[in-house]
C-alpha cells in the first residue's frame, strides 16, 4: 500500500512541476500581454513547454476541444484552457506517444523509473542542451573562485554538474553571482563537510533563492541533496534568469530611454517585460544598421543567426574586429558556429552552441541575448529625459515583487504598478492567503478593447473590496489607486497582503485557532531569549537596539543551538559593525530554514514592518520540528549534534 501512494503522490508532484513550467512560459508565449494567445500559436506555446507535436495533431486538437465547447470560437485561449491542454497530455495517451518519440532525440536525456532520481513509474525529461550550457556558464564565471577549486571545472557535457551543486557551496556562489550579497559568506560552510552541513548549505541556497523571487514550490533541499536533474535544472535557470534580467533596467542603463518610442513615456517602458525590453533592443540596432529585418522572437527568427550577426557588428566597439563574415556562409550549423566566433570576441560566447541557435532553443537564445545586453547595451544616455532620476525600483519595491514571484503569480511581476494594475496578480495573493476568498465569476480575466479601463477598473474595486472584508486598513486606497499605479498606495496594499500572509501561515503552524498578533511575537522572541540564556530583548518592532543585529543573531541561536559563531559577531554598535552583524543574521536565519526576505538594511534601520516578518519567520521555524536527522544519499540517517558532527 505505501509504494501505491508514494507512486501516486509523484504523480501529483510532477502535474505541479508541469504547471510551474507551463507559469514559468506563460509570459513568453502571450505577447501582447491579454492573457490569451490566438490558437494560431497554439502549437508554438506547446513547443515552448516541450510537447513537440506535429502540426495536424495541434489542429486536431483543436477541433476537438471546440466541438467539446471547451474553448470558444474566437480564435483565442485562455491560460486555464492552455494549462488543462498540458495537463491532458501528459496524463493521457498522448503524453505517452510523445514521451517515446521525444526519447529518440539526441538533446533529451530520459530519467526515472527505478533509478534514485525518480519514484517509480515516473521519468522526467532532461534537456542537455540546459546542463551543458548552465556547466559552462558556471565553469566560465566561477572558475577563478577558491573555495570552489574542488568542484570546478565541471565536464564539458556537464553530467557532473548535479554531483557538484550536493554539498550547497556551488548553488551558494551562483546565487550570489547572479544577485551579489544575497548570501553572507560567512554563513557558508565551506570545510570538513558532513552530510548535516551540506544539508545546511542547500538550505541556505534553496531559502536565498526564494528571497531573490525564486519559485520553489515542491523542491526542498533533499531533491538537491539527491540531484534530481530537472529541479536542479529548473532551479538553476531561475536564478541565471534573475540575474540576467536584473540589469536591464533604467537605473542600471539609463540608455534604455533611448528605446522609447514617438509619444511614449519611461512609465511605457517599465510596463514592458525583460523579453520585450530585448526585442526592442535588438530591433533597435538593426534599424540603426539600415537592416530591414525585424525579430519578433527568439526563436523562430534567429535560427538563420543573420539578426545575430547584424547585432553583434553593430554593438561591437571599433576595435573589436566583429565582422560580418557569417553571412556568406550557406549552412545554418556553420553559420552560427562562424557568428558565434564573433561573439567571442566580445567575451559573449555564452549559454548557446550552433545547434542551439539553429533549434531555436527558447531559454538559452534568450539568455545569449540577456548577457549581450549586459556588456554590450550600444546605447547612449539621453541628454534629458522627465523622470529617470525617479524611476529606479526601491528596495521595498523589490522586496514585494520578489515576495509575491516566489509566491507563483502569474505572470511574473517585472514592475510593480504595471503588473498589478488589472488586480488580476492581487486576486492570486488574495487565494494564497485564504483559499476561496476569490469569487472568479467577477474577476475579467479576458478585456475586452473597448472596454479594457473599465474591465480593469472593475477587477482593481473588487481586490479593495477583498480587502476590506478581510480587515485590511485601506482607508483613503480606491481601485482606481491600483488601476492607475499610484505607488503610495499600491504599497500599502501590498505591504498588508504580505503580512497577512506571514500571519496567517503562523497561525496556522501554531495550530491555536486565532489569529497572531504582533504582541504574541514579541513576547515570544523574548520568552525564547530568556529560556536560552540570552541577555538581550526586544520591547517592539520599532526597539531601535534592533539595530546591532545581536537580537536576531540571539533568537537564532536560541533557536538552533550554537549556531552561531559569536567570534563574527561585532559589539561596537557602529553603523559599518551593525550591517555586518545584519548580513550574518539574515543569512543564517536562511540557513536554519527561516523564509526571510527582510533584508540586512531593514534590520540596521530598524523598519518595523520588515522586522516584524523577520521575526515572525523565525517564530514560524520555531513551530515546525527542528531538522536533527538529515537522510543520507543511501536512505539512512545521519543524526547530528549541534557542532555539526555526525554521531
Amino acid at each position: 500500500m505505501t509504494e501505491v501512494h508514494e507512486s501516486s503522490l509523484s504523480a501529483e508532484q510532477e502535474l505541479e512541476n508541469l504547471k510551474i513550467e507551463i507559469k514559468e512560459y506563460w509570459d513568453e508565449i502571450d505577447k501582447n500581454k491579454d492573457g490569451f494567445i490566438d490558437l494560431s500559436e497554439l502549437k508554438d506555446a506547446l513547443d515552448n513547454v516541450g510537447f513537440k507535436l506535429p502540426g495536424y495533431q495541434v489542429r486536431q486538437m483543436i477541433d476537438e476541444m471546440r466541438n467539446k465547447k471547451r474553448i470558444q470560437n474566437d480564435g483565442k485561449m485562455a491560460y486555464n484552457e492552455f494549462e488543462q491542454i498540458c495537463v491532458d497530455l501528459k496524463s493521457k495517451d498522448v503524453a505517452s506517444t510523445f514521451g517515446k518519440n521525444l526519447s529518440k532525440r539526441e538533446d533529451i536525456e530520459k530519467i526515472g523509473g527505478l533509478s534514485d532520481q525518480s519514484a517509480a513509474g515516473t521519468t522526467h525529461s532532461v534537456r542537455n542542451e540546459e546542463q551543458l550550457a548552465f556547466s559552462d556558464w558556471i565553469n566560465s564565471n566561477l572558475g577563478h573562485d577558491q573555495d570552489l577549486k574542488h568542484l570546478l571545472p565541471i565536464d564539458p557535457e556537464g553530467k557532473q554538474l548535479y554531483e557538484k551543486i550536493k554539498d550547497g557551496i556551488l548553488l551558494c556562489k551562483i546565487i550570489n553571482h547572479s544577485c551579489p550579497d544575497t548570501i553572507d559568506e560567512r554563513a557558508i560552510n565551506k570545510k570538513n563537510l558532513t552530510v548535516y552541513t551540506k544539508f545546511e548549505n542547500l538550505t541556505l541556497a534553496l531559502v536565498s533563492s526564494q528571497a531573490i523571487g525564486c519559485n520553489i514550490v515542491n523542491i526542498d533541499a533533499h531533491d538537491l541533496a539527491k540531484g534530481k536533474q530537472h529541479l536542479v535544472l529548473g532551479l538553476l535557470w531561475q536564478i541565471i534568469r534573475i540575474g540576467l534580467f536584473s540589469h536591464i533596467t533604467l537605473d542600471h542603463c539609463p540608455g534604455l530611454a533611448g528605446l522609447l518610442y514617438d509619444g511614449e513615456r519611461l512609465e511605457d517602458l517599465m510596463k514592458l517585460s525583460p523579453e520585450q525590453i530585448l526585442l526592442r533592443w535588438v530591433n533597435h540596432h538593426l534599424e540603426r544598421a539600415g537592416v530591414q529585418r525585424r525579430c519578433t522572437n527568439f526563436q523562430s527568427d534567429i535560427t538563420d543567426s543573420e539578426i545575430y550577426t547584424h547585432l553583434l557588428h553593430q554593438i561591437a566597439p571599433a576595435d573589436a574586429g566583429v565582422t560580418l563574415e557569417a553571412l556568406h556562409e550557406p549552412f545554418q550549423n556553420e553559420r552560427a558556429e562562424k557568428m558565434l566566433q564573433q561573439a567571442a570576441k566580445l567575451n559573449c560566447r555564452a549559454f548557446v552552441t550552433p545547434q542551439d541557435v539553429v533549434n531555436g532553443v527558447y531559454k538559452l537564445n534568450l539568455a545569449f541575448v540577456a548577457n549581450l545586453f549586459n556588456n554590450h547595451p550600444g546605447l547612449e544616455r539621453p541628454a534629458e529625459i522627465d523622470g529617470l532620476e525617479t524611476i529606479e525600483e526601491t528596495r521595498e519595491e523589490k522586496t514585494y515583487r520578489n515576495w509575491m514571484n516566489s509566491m507563483g503569480v502569474k505572470p511574473y511581476v517585472n514592475w510593480l504598478y504595471s503588473d498589478l494594475a488589472d488586480g488580476l496578480v492581487i486576486f492570486q495573493l488574495f487565494e494564497v492567503i485564504k483559499p476561496g476568498t476569490v469569487n472568479w465569476n467577477r474577476v475579467h480575466k479576458k478585456f475586452t478593447p473597448m472596454r479594457k479601463f473599465m474591465e480593469k477598473l472593475e477587477n482593481c474595486n473588487y481586490a479593495v473590496e477583498l480587502g476590506k472584508q478581510l480587515k485590511f486598513s485601506l482607508v483613503g486606497i480606491a481601485g482606481n489607486d491600483l488601476s492607475e499605479g499610484n505607488a503610495t498606495l499600491t504599497l500599502a496594499l501590498i505591504w498588508q497582503l504580505m503580512r497577512a500572509y506571514t500571519l496567517t501561515i503562523l497561525s496556522k503552524l501554531a495550530q491555536s485557532g486565532n489569529p497572531i498578533v504582533e504582541k504574541e511575537i514579541v513576547q515570544w522572541a523574548n520568552n525564547k531569549l530568556s529560556s536560552a540564556g540570552k541577555s538581550s530583548s526586544i520591547k517592539s518592532f520599532q526597539d531601535s537596539s534592533i539595530a546591532t543585529g545581536k537580537q536576531v543573531i540571539d533568537l537564532i541561536d536560541a533557536i538552533k543551538p550554537g549556531s552561531i559563531n559569536y567570534e563574527l559577531v561585532k559589539d561596537s554598535g557602529d553603523p559599518e559593525d551593525n550591517i555586518e552583524n545584519a548580513k550574518y543574521a539574515v543569512s543564517m536565519a536562511r540557513k536554519i530554514g527561516a523564509r526571510v526576505y527582510a533584508l540586512p538594511e531593514d534590520i540596521t534601520e530598524v523598519k518595523p514592518k520588515m522586522v516584524m516578518t523577520l521575526f515572525a519567520c523565525l517564530m514560524a521555524l520555531d513551530y515546525v520540528p527542528n531538522m536533527d536527522s538529515v537522510k543520507t544519499e543511501n536512505g539512512s540517517s545521519a543524526v547530528t549534534t549541534t557542532n555539526g558532527d555526525e554521531s
